[in-house]
């Protein structure tokens, strides 16, 4: 018994076609891969060497950071001259910036600092003054 929808299967029917990105013409060998359009060729067939283990560690340091910059959280703002800030490690700093301007409690702000040069109480926390150029 057939079902009505589904024709039934005839002589003439075409087979499935071979998918196009592995199918080679009858007769012809298999090529090498080839990139697709808009992409790169191999650069090279072979393996690339593998990496041994470093001799021991870097003799100088490979994250050469300024030293004269802190970044962190203003605990104590205003406009001056005094402030508080507590870096990224939770270091905290007395700052002394007469020529800093308004820095807003909470905001993160990146400082050029310096010791101080002259005696100042800006409050707990290690002395630095603020460098403006």
């Amino acid at each position: 018994m057939s079902d009505e929808k589904t024709p039934p299967p005839t002589s003439d029917t075409a087979a499935p076609s071979p998918d196009p990105l592995t199918a080679t013409p009858a007769g012809t060998p298999a090529a090498t891969p080839v990139a697709p359009a808009g992409r790169p060729a191999t650069i090279s067939a072979t393996v690339p060497p593998a990496l041994g283990r470093p001799a021991g560690p870097p003799r100088k340091p490979t994250d050469n950071r300024p030293t004269d910059l802190i970044a962190g959280r203003i605990t104590r703002g205003g406009t001056g001259p005094c402030y508080g800030l507590v870096d990224e490690n939770g270091r905290e700093y007395a700052l002394h910036g007469p020529e800093a301007g308004e820095l807003r409690v909470g905001s993160f702000v990146t400082l050029r600092v310096a010791p101080p040069t002259s005696s100042f109480d800006c409050g707990p926390g290690t002395p630095m003054r603020i460098v403006t150029d």
